[in-house]
C-alpha cells in the first residue's frame, strides 16, 4: 500500500509568504524554506516583521483568497488520487490552508497552527510535531504503508530521503546540486509518471 506525501507551497500552490510580500511591498517576507533551512528561526523572523508593520492574520488571509493553485495542479492531484492515497504534508497553517484546499478539491492536509490573539495579531505558532514531514512519513511506514514523497525545499528533504521513492519538484538549483542522487522534475506529467512507475512496479 502506497501513500504519496506532497509538499504544498511551491508544488501545488504558489508560496504564500512571497505572494504576501508582493502584496504588501515588504521584501523581507520573501524569504522561505528554500532560503532558510531552520523553520523555527524563519517563522520567528516573519512574526517579528508582521508585528513591526502592524499586520495580522486578516491581512494574510485576504491575500490568500486571491491565490490560485498552480496551472495543472488540481488535475495532477485528481489523477494521482485516482490510483494512490495522497496526503499533503505542509509547514503552513490551518488558518492559511482552507481556501487553498477548497480550490484543490479538498485533499487531506496535515499542517500546523498559528497562535492569534483577540486583535488578530499573530503572536506565535504551534508545530504539529517536531520535524513534522519526516516524522509523519515514518509514522505512516510504521502502520504498514510505503511512502512516496515529493517537495521543493530544504524542509522536504527528510521525508523525501526517508521514503521508498522520493522526488524533487520545481526545486531551486542549489537544492538540486546538493542532492544529485534525487530525481528532479519540473512538470506534473513527469512527476505523475514517476509516481505511477513506483506504484505499478
Amino acid at each position: 500500500m502506497y501513500i504519496t506525501c506532497l509538499d504544498l507551497e511551491g508544488v501545488l500552490v504558489p508560496e504564500i509568504w512571497i505572494a504576501f510580500a508582493k502584496a504588501t511591498g515588504i521584501e523581507e517576507l520573501k524569504k522561505t524554506t528554500r532560503d532558510e533551512p531552520d523553520y523555527d528561526k524563519l517563522m520567528k523572523y516573519r512574526i517579528g516583521i508582521l508585528k513591526e508593520h502592524g499586520l495580522g492574520l486578516k491581512e494574510i488571509q485576504d491575500v490568500i483568497a486571491t491565490i490560485d493553485p498552480m496551472p495543472g495542479a488540481k488535475e495532477f492531484l485528481d489523477e494521482l488520487r485516482s490510483f494512490c492515497q495522497v496526503i499533503i504534508l505542509s509547514d503552513t497553517f490551518t488558518q492559511f490552508a482552507s481556501p487553498l484546499m477548497k480550490k484543490l478539491g479538498w485533499p487531506t492536509i496535515f499542517c500546523n497552527s498559528l497562535v492569534v490573539n483577540e486583535s488578530g495579531e499573530v503572536t506565535d505558532f504551534k508545530m504539529r510535531v517536531e520535524n513534522s514531514k519526516f516524522t509523519t512519513v515514518k509514522a505512516l511506514q510504521s502502520i504498514g504503508y510505503d511512502t512516496i514523497a515529493s517537495g521543493d525545499s530544504y524542509n522536504d528533504l527528510g521525508m523525501i530521503k526517508a521514503s521508498k521513492a522520493g522526488f524533487l519538484f520545481k526545486s531551486p538549483d542549489k537544492i538540486k546540486e546538493d542532492n544529485p542522487d534525487l530525481p528532479a522534475f519540473e512538470t506534473y506529467d513527469e512527476l505523475l509518471n514517476a509516481i505511477k512507475g513506483v506504484v505499478n512496479s
